[in-house]
This record gives C-alpha cells, structure tokens and sequence, in this order.
C-alpha cells in the first residue's frame, strides 16, 4: 500500500508540471483562448436554441400563474367580504351596550309567557293566564316606581267592532299609560301582541315583543328625570286574527286620540336582529330619530319598498295604526330562522339573549327619544317626504331626505356621462386631425359601447334562460324544494350554471368579434359599458322615486371614481397585481353591502317559498334570485374576461362543479326537510277534521260526512309523506278551500274519511226573524252561538244579490261569493248580524233554490274540543320533519 502511494503522487507531480509548462507557451495561449471563445458561442448558441424552444411553455406558464393568481384573488376577495358580512349579522351586539335594559328579568317574562302553550285567541291561556301574569307584572312596575315622577294607569278594554272582512267581539288590549305626574297631551304608542296562532307557543311571534315592552316600561318608570311626554304600551290579544286587537283600540279607545307616533314589536322569524322594515308614511322626523337614537341601528329603505310591494304575503298592525289612525310609526320585526315562523319550534331557546338585549336596547333609547322631543308634540309639522335609509353592517347608520337623495344620484349620472363622454373625445382625439376624423372616431367608440351594453344584456339573459331551464328540469324531476334545508346547494348548482354562461358568450365575442381590438381596449369598453347599465338603472329608479336608488349609486360612484384614479396605472402595467388589488378595494364598499342585501333578501324569501301558496314552483324563483344576484356581483369582473387570455380551465371548473351538482340533486341526495333539533327545516301541513253538514230550504238536514281535511303549504306537495302514509295520494285531491278560511285558499287539499267529530261546545245557528222592506227586498237577521273562530261565506243564488248586510258597506259584494271572519274573546254574546237580499229578478228560476246559501264554519283550536282520536293517531303518523298544525271543524250549509 505504501509503495503504490509513492508511484501515484509521482505521477500526478509530473503531470502538473508539463500542463503548467504547456500553458505558458504563447502558442498554446493562444490556441486556448480561441478555443474558449468558440466553446462560449457554442454555448450561447445552445441557449439560445433551448430558450427559443422552451419560451412557449414559459410564456404559457407564465400566463396560467397570471390568470390563477387573478381568479384566486378575486375569489379572495369575494369570500373575505361574505365574511365581513356573516360576522355583522351574527355579531347581534357590536357596540357596548349602555346597561339600562335588563335583558335577564324580560328573558323570564318570556319563558313565563310561553310556559302556557299555544295563545289563540278566546282560549283560557290567552284571555286569562296571559292577561293576568302581565297585569300582575305592570302592577309591580306601578308599585315600585309610585315615589318617582311618572304616573301608571291601566286599561283593560274589550272592543267589539267589524272592518275590511273582520268582525270581532269583546276581544282583550291591556293599554297602560306612562306619564309624567304633572300629565301629557302628546304620547308615543308601543305595540306588540301577546297571542300566538294555534299550534306554537309563539316566543319570537310575539312574547319577546311583549317581554321587552315590560322591561322597557320597568326602565322608563324608574327614570329620576321625568319624561317630556308620556308613552302608551298597548300589550295587544288579537293580531293572528287579522289585526283585529289593533283596530279595536286606535278606532275606540279614548286614549288613541292622544297618540302622535307608534313604534311595533312583530317577527317574522326566530330570534336574531329586529329589522326596521318600514316606516312613516311620509314622517321623515321618525327615521332620523331612530337613526340618533338606535345602540344597534339595523335599517334598510329596500326592505320598507319590498314588503310595501306587496311581495311578502304578511301584514303587522302597522297597516292599522297608519290605516285607520292616520298615525306614523316604525315597523320591527325579528327576521332570522323564518323556517321556524308559526311552529312549535317557536320556542324561547331559540332567542339569544343578546337579541333580547339589542332590542330592548334599540326601543328604550328610540322611545326616550322620542318623548324628548319637541318633534312630538306636532309631528305633522314635520310630515313631508320620504327618507332613504340604511345601516353600513350595524356600525353606523345613514338617513337623508329623498330629494337630497335625488340631486345625488342625479349628480353621480352626470358625472357618469362626463366620464363616458371625456372617454368619447380622448378616443377620438388620438390620431385624429380633421374634424370629420374626430367625429368618425367618436361614432366609432359609441358603436363599440352600445355593441357591448348589447352583449352584457345577452349575456345576462341566456344566463338567466339557462339557468330557468336547469331550474324546470329540476321541478320536473320531482327534486323541488332541495335547497330548503341546504341553500348553498342551490348556490353550487344555479351559480357555476349562470357564471359559465356568462363566460362562454363574452369569451365567444372576444374571439370572434374583437380581434383587431388589445386586451386593455376591450376591457375598458366593458367596464363602460357596465357603467352605463348601472347608470340606467340609477335613473330608472330615481325617476321611479324609489329611496333604494341608492343601491345602484353606490354601484355607479364607486368603480367610478376607482376607475378614474387607477386609469393611468391600468394603462402603464395593464391588470397588473397591484391594480387588481387597488381596484377591488374601491369596490369594497359597495360589494360589501350589496352582499349584505342580498344574505337579507335570501335570509327572508327562502322561508316564505316552505309556506307559500303559489303555483310558480319555487326553484324557479330561487334560481332568479341566484341568478340576479350573480349578475349584480359579476357586473364590475366581466372586463378581467377580456384581459384574460383564455377562460378553458375556469369553464372546466366551473362546468365540473355544476354536472357533479346536477346529478347528486337528481339522485335525490339533498332532502328538502328536516328534523334535527339544532336547525330544523319542517314542512307544513295543515290538517282539521271536520264534519259537514247540508240543510234543505226548510232547515232540515239533507246530508252529511266526516273526514280529514289536509292542506299542504309548499310545492312538493304530498310526494315525501305517501312512502309513510301511502293513504295520502293524488287520488284523493279536493278542495278544501271552503272548509279552511282560516289559513286563506289553498291549492293543495288532500281528503280520507274519519269518525264524525261531535265537540261539546257545538254551532248554534238559527234565522231570528225575515221580514220585506218598502223597497222590495228581503231582510234576514241571524244568530250565531259557537266557538272563538268562526267564518261566513254568503253566496246569492241565481240572480239574487245581496243589497246590505250589518258588516259595513265598504267590502259588500253584491254578487259572487263573500266572506266574513269572526272572533271573540271570553264571554261574548251571540253573533247576531242581518242580510238584505234582493228578490229574484227570473220567474224561470225554482223556488226550491232559495235566495242564498249561507255557510258557517266553526273551528275549535283549543281545549278538549279541538283534539279528537282519530285525529291524534294520524298526526303519529307523520314523519318527525313534518310540523301539523291540527284542530277539529265543523261546517254547515244552510240555504234560505
């Protein structure tokens, strides 16, 4: 081993010594460095070569990373203000609260409240248990604030009265008047209503409205200031039967005439935020007030024109107060978890306590206001106009008169068509030195413009078709109703639907229509023209006079001056990163809350289409809404279309997402409903058992039967109940319309028969006298003797007409079909009312057919009479997702 080391440094000295040698010769300098210099351009040759062969995968690399980094930022962005939103409307209380409502003492007036059940009207609970606790509590408020310096007085009235197609009799209102001892003659109302329809205990609906007044009256009376003008809780036990509590106090209590303004408790869901839905009528004064006085302000004029639209099935006493009072006032209502609106799942759980707190907060520092105001004493003063109104995710909130709002909007178009304009003559000034040159340029930039408004509402429209389409094959496959219990379903299928439509058209035209035009024209030519569509709706609805025009300003001002401060940048780098960043921040405003209306406008419709009645099947209405809703966001994004170089992988995508929806939906694996007790998603069904009865001209019975009346409230119909009651078929449909006035007409009746219902307290009916007038008519006077509900269809024969009635003049039909709804409280009299009816005109008509039909029906919804056997084993029936709403009927015809 040491031998052979010796020979190989040896070697490897000699070998160094003659390279050493050999670079030193001049010759071989030489030679090297030319060598070197062939071996570097073969070298620079050779990457030249690979570089020229790799730079379209480079560049096609490059290019993915743009468009990637694009689409992930603007899903970043999207996504990040979906979250500034979600956290505003679950944050119920942002601002510290000022301590003055106790939250805790009205969240047990609540569970006392609904500790009894069901309130409908003219039951024990209602009359008696509910009236008494709260007479109780008031009478503790009265006694521990009796040394201060307001004053309680309570009422308890029991009005009777008829109006529109109601008819009432000794109904309860506990009206407690709060004043300074010294007295007031201008005073606030507050109303909420303490009964609740049959089958809930209707916590949100109304208890929680009726547990914060009493804890707004507690703090209001212990005041040590005493108050400019006094307030009148109205605690009302009538509104589910057609606001008839609400009518018998503001057209007959003494103390109505002293009332200037209201303010109402109502909900159309389970807990949550109370929105200020509408106000006024035309008493801006009111709007400012809750504006400066609200802690936590959550008010939108959108939400006022769509329930004033009509577009909402519902009504509040608001219609009553402002109606027949000619009272302005502020409308509240509950609107989160509307699924649950009018069930058993209605319950006080289900309120936070926080949401007891903002709204007792809101109402206590709106009616201090208020009765501190000099605005109050003569509010008429200050009646002129409407207000726009909205809140900026609970942090603040913005109120300005309408015709202030007016000259905004007006300014912002101008300042669109100056824009648009300065864009028109800087085009046409490029190049261009004759006048006919300028002119010829500028035409051409409008032709581009009004080709790419054209193709913005092509775009929108097949959107709209196919994604209408997707929505009838849905319906027709018996998927309806599968978003119910899962929205974003609807979302993931309706979304990527319209999105790749909208991508696939302005991909199309870019390749086809506007190749000779760069990237950077073409999206600036969309942008305009989304400009221009948003400035057309802006005017639209200013001329309309509609105070949300201040949506569509938002969306015109902001990427307006976005666009304005960024046209240099955009021009220098193009979409580079930086002013995509800058240009989504300008746009941060006006998305932010646009998403918000939207979570509002789905918050409210998606639970009215499980108890709506309509025959437009409700995918179709949803799929609008998403579809609408997807234009209105992706009208500010169409331009990056046009920057982009291709739109293949996001088509892929997006097409992936809406075919793997498309068969999950049609393989039925999203269920409409369901039972689980932390979000329960119920269908409705209404069912009574009934009885009906058939009298002849004489009185006697002709025939009769017996059977389960059973309507269902959404558009699947009777589909997911046959596989657990195969009984329940089309082939037993009806119409039980006639037999069910209490919840309105209905399109969907299903009948079995069932064992007579005999209930002890049975309808008495009978003709007290018939007597002809001087002017030639018939004049009939009935008595009435039944339970609390009832209802009176008169239907003239032949052609008899009716010519008065003891129900006022102001709904009487003379011919067709009428109908009168009754109620009544504990211990009414009998109804008596009288008919006039005009004789029969025909001699050819048989007199065996009488002058008129006349059908009474009863519905007992409380106590022993409105459960009945065969009824309670065929609720047991049902599935645990299925919420029925059950009570026993009669229904008797009677023809004179």
């Amino acid at each position: 081993m040491c031998e052979y080391k010796t020979n190989f440094t040896q070697v490897v000295l000699s070998l160094f010594l003659f390279v050493r040698s050999a670079m030193s010769d001049p010759e071989f300098i030489q030679l090297s460095e030319r060598d070197s210099q062939q071996d570097q351009q073969q070298q620079r040759d050779s990457d030249e070569e690979e570089a020229a062969l790799n730079a379209p995968q480079s560049r096609e690399h490059k290019r993915l990373m743009r468009e990637s980094s694009a689409v992930i930022l603007l899903l970043g962005f999207g996504f990040l203000l979906w979250i500034l939103v979600l956290i505003s409307v679950q944050q119920l209380i942002i601002s510290s609260s000022p301590g003055h409502f106790n939250s805790v003492r009205a969240r047990k007036h609540l569970e006392r409240i609904t500790s009894v059940g069901p309130r409908t009207v003219g039951s024990p609970e209602n009359e008696i248990t509910t009236v008494n606790y709260l007479l109780d509590q008031i009478e503790q408020i009265r006694s521990e604030s009796e040394a201060g310096p307001h004053s309680i007085i309570v009422d308890v009235q029991r009005p009777s009265g008829c109006f529109s197609i109601s008819c009432y009799d000794r109904l309860t209102n506990i009206a407690v008047k709060l004043q300074p001892k010294t007295s007031a003659q201008h005073f606030m109302l507050a109303n909420c209503h303490f009964d609740s329809v049959a089958n809930s205990p209707g916590a949100s609906d109304d208890a929680v409205g009726c547990s914060v007044m009493l804890e707004v009256l507690h703090s209001l009376a212990n005041l040590s200031t005493p108050l400019k003008h006094g307030v009148i809780f109205l605690f009302n036990g009538a509104e589910e039967t057609y606001l008839q509590a609400s009518h018998g106090f503001i057209t007959q209590h003494p103390w109505a005439r002293q009332v200037r303004a209201f303010v109402n408790l109502e909900a159309a869901g389970v807990g949550g935020k109370e929105l200020v839905f509408q106000t006024g009528p035309r008493n801006p004064w009111l709007v400012q007030a809750y504006a400066r006085a609200a802690v936590h302000p959550f008010a939108t004029v959108v939400g006022q024109e769509i329930f004033q639209s009509g577009l909402i099935p519902s009504g509040t006493d608001f219609y009553i107060f402002s109606h027949f009072g000619n009272i302005p006032g502020i409308d509240l209502a509950f609107i989160e978890n509307g699924f649950l609106y009018h069930t058993k799942y209605d319950t006080p759980d289900r309120i936070h306590t926080d949401s007891i707190q903002r709204a007792g907060d809101n109402i206590l520092s709106v009616l201090q206001h208020l009765v501190m105001s000099d605005e109050l004493a003569d509010s008429s003063e200050y009646r002129h106009g409407n207000m726009v109104f909205f809140d900026l995710l609970g942090l603040m909130m913005l109120a300005y008169p309408a015709h202030v709002g007016t000259v905004i909007n007006y300014i912002t178009a101008v300042a669109t068509v100056i824009y648009l304009g300065g864009k028109c003559l800087l085009t046409s000034s490029v190049g261009c030195v004759l006048a006919r040159h300028i002119i010829c340029a500028a035409g051409r930039y409008m032709r581009n413009l009004v080709c790419a408004v054209f193709v913005l509402i092509l775009s929108w429209f097949f959107s709209l078709l196919m994604v209408l389409l997707v929505a009838w094959l849905v319906t027709l496959m018996g998927r309806s109703m599968f978003w119910y219990s899962n929205l974003y379903a609807a979302v993931y299928l309706y979304g990527p639907a319209a999105v790749c439509v909208l991508l696939l058209i302005h991909t199309l035209v870019k390749n086809r229509c506007y190749r000779s035009m760069s990237r950077v024209d073409l999206a600036e030519l969309f942008f305009d023209g989304s400009l221009l569509l948003w400035c057309f709706v802006l005017l639209f609805f200013t001329h309309r006079g509609w105070c949300s025009a201040y949506v569509p300003m938002m969306m015109v001002l902001f990427p307006l001056i976005s666009k304005l401060l960024l046209t240099k940048l955009f021009r220098a780098r193009g979409a580079s990163l930086l002013y995509s960043v800058l240009y989504l921040t300008g746009l941060a405003v006006p998305y932010v809350y646009i998403l918000f209306l939207i979570h509002l406008v789905f918050e409210v419709f998606t639970p009215i289409m499980g108890r709506s009645k309509e025959e437009i099947p409700p995918d179709i209405i949803l799929a609008s809404l998403v579809t609408v809703a997807t234009v209105i966001l992706s009208s500010y994004f169409i331009h990056f279309i046009y920057l982009s170089h291709s739109t293949k992988r996001v088509l892929a995508v997006l097409g992936s997402v809406f075919t793997l929806m498309f068969v999950l939906v049609s393989c039925g694996l999203f269920f409409p409903y369901s039972a689980d007790p932390s979000s329960p998603r119920p269908k409705r069904v209404f069912i009574q058992h009934i009885t009906r009865s058939f009298h002849t001209l004489n009185g006697s019975l002709q025939s009769s039967d017996s059977g389960l009346c059973i309507n269902d409230m959404d558009y699947t119909g009777m589909q997911h109940i046959t596989p657990h009651i195969p009984q329940i078929n089309d082939s037993i449909g009806t119409h039980c319309q006639d037999w069910l006035p209490y919840y309105g007409f209905t399109r969907k009746s299903w009948y079995l028969p069932a064992p007579e219902v005999s209930p002890k307290a049975a309808l008495e009916f009978q003709l007290l006298s018939r007597q002809e007038t001087q002017w030639g008519t018939v004049k009939m006077t009935f008595e009435v003797k039944g339970p609390s509900h009832m209802s009176l269809s008169l239907s003239p024969r032949a052609e008899a007409s009716l010519s008065g009635w003891s129900f006022g003049s102001g709904m009487l039909r003379h011919s067709g079909e009428s109908f009168i709804f009754y109620s009544h409280g504990l211990d009414a009299p009998a109804w008596t009312f009288w008919i006039e009816i005009s004789p029969l005109k025909s001699s050819d008509t048989s007199p065996d057919e009488g002058l008129i039909s006349l059908a009474i029906s009863a519905h007992y919804f409380s106590g022993s009479d409105g459960r009945s056997e065969p009824l309670e084993s065929f609720l047991k029936r049902f599935p645990d997702w299925v919420f029925s709403s059950s009570w026993i009927s009669t229904y008797h015809v009677y023809r004179y």
